[in-house]
């Protein structure tokens, strides 16, 4: 079966981004449709070239420019929200609400990239497992990494093709591969679904120590991030909590730097990354689907992304996180009255997908589910601290507080991933839009259009 891989590697080899290794069959300039496994998986080096080229894909652009990597994907629930308003340019149909079709892009591209990554690291695990030349300790390492990979893009498929976990709405799930394959497999149901997610993220998280090459690959940390994000989604809230404080150490004032909000989101090398997509000159995704392209106003970029007046007013005059302003001088009430300098773009900025924050208002909110109101205000308000020095200590009680945490989550985390709408939907709240959107919409709790629809190509591909 290994035989399967080798055009694979071939493909990922082409486009993989290598730091810290080498091996000859990326140096020789002979042609590359003869590589064999035992060459790629000869060694650490070869399999972790391998690696990096699936990293790699997750910025890959498969249709357009708003179907373009992981980022596209996150950037979409951000303005499916009620925070953001998007020009009818990239990302207008998904603002809108127009994506709903079988054969449109927002469905293709987001079954098309998790399965094309998880049939590369379906790949990798089984060349690295068969691999007599490395180690078990190295086996671990890249195997952990996989299986974190594997985990996070079923749960990505999770959010934009199943119903919410806690909803009984019994939606068909799609279907799961733990090995390289040609033939389809049926579909699955949320509870195979979910443990398959769940196995391989704890097998991952179990395998994988403190050390990686840079914050584009996967650690343990990373891999207790991923936990803490879908046992949020589940309400598993004693294990949300579990790993989101051993993803982020424990030490919430370590992992905070306010200075660094207002520089422009463009680094991974930020106290408060955990988790990114790089960039650089000869490597960059350029204009393609990303929150500095859209929501930048300054540089030669899209221009396309407002932000709503109700939304501003939840910021303090004192709040780092204020960095609204009235750029086009629009009168009061027009849809483009707001922009952010959040996001600076260049073809070098580095794109954020985790950052210690997110991982610390998890830890907020599992203390309240949990019934400790006070643990939780004392966590949720070393954030509002850092934020704002001049912010007062959170009085709220019950769902009060609930929704102050919810709050917390959109101003800190909005244009990166889309928190509002993942938070609307996994708790079951619907979304409702009010004061000067270009495009209001109102959805219910188990809203339709909280899950996009399985492509057409996938079931033709079963007839």
């Amino acid at each position: 079966m290994i035989k399967s891989i080798i055009k694979s590697i071939v493909a990922v080899l082409f486009i993989s981004t290598v730091t810290g290794c080498s091996s000859d069959f990326l140096d020789d300039p002979k042609p590359k449709d003869s590589i064999s496994p035992e060459v790629v998986f000869g060694s650490k080096e070869g399999a972790t070239s391998f690696l990096s080229g699936i990293l790699r894909l997750q910025r890959s652009t498969l249709i357009n420019d708003e179907a373009s990597g992981l980022h596209s994907i996150l950037f979409a629930r951000s303005v499916k929200g009620a925070d953001l308003i998007q020009k009818q340019i990239w990302f207008g149909s998904d603002y809108d609400y127009q994506v709903y079709l079988s054969t449109g892009t927002r469905s293709k591209f987001s079954w098309r990239l998790p399965y094309r990554i998880i049939d590369q690291v379906n790949n990798f695990i089984q060349g690295v497992e068969e691999s007599t030349k490395i180690s078990k300790e190295d086996k671990d390492e890249l195997i952990g990494q996989a299986l974190a990979l594997r985990g996070y893009y079923y749960f990505q498929l999770a959010i934009e093709f199943g119903d919410a976990y806690l909803s009984n709405q019994n939606v068909t799930f799609p279907p799961i591969y733990t090995e390289p394959t040609t033939i389809p497999n049926p579909f699955s149901t949320k509870e195979e679904f979910f443990t398959r997610i769940v196995t391989d993220l704890e097998e991952a998280s179990s395998r994988l120590g403190g050390g990686r090459i840079n914050k584009s690959y996967i650690n343990k940390s990373v891999a207790q991030a991923f936990l803490a994000q879908v046992y949020q989604y589940m309400g598993k809230w004693d294990l949300a909590k579990k790993n989101a404080n051993e993803a982020y150490g424990g030490n919430i004032l370590k992992v905070l730097n306010a200075e660094d909000y207002n520089k422009g989101f463009d680094t991974m090398s930020a106290t408060e990354w955990l988790w990114a997509l790089p960039q650089s000159a000869d490597q960059s995704v350029y204009y393609k689907s990303h929150p500095h392209a859209m929501m930048d106003h300054i540089a030669v970029a899209y221009h396309g992304t407002f932000i709503n007046d109700e939304f501003v007013k939840y910021f303090s005059p004192t709040d780092v996180r204020n960095l609204f302003s009235n750029f086009y001088e629009k009168p009061k009430g027009d849809w483009q009255e707001y922009v952010t300098s959040k996001f600076k773009f260049t073809f070098e900025a580095d794109l954020p997908v985790i950052r210690y924050p997110e991982l610390v208002l998890i830890e907020a909110e599992a203390e309240y589910h949990l019934g400790n109101e006070r643990k939780s205000k004392e966590i949720l308000d070393a954030i509002r601290l850092n934020r704002d020095a001049k912010a007062k200590a959170t009085s709220a009680t019950g769902t009060a507080l609930l929704d102050v945490i919810l709050l917390e989550r959109r101003k800190e985390l909005y244009g990166e991933c889309g928190v509002e709408w993942f938070d609307a939907k996994r708790l079951l709240r619907g979304i409702t839009r009010t004061g000067n959107h270009r495009t209001v919409v109102s959805l219910s709790a188990q809203d339709k259009r909280f899950q996009l629809v399985i492509p057409q190509e996938e079931l033709d591909a079963r007839n």
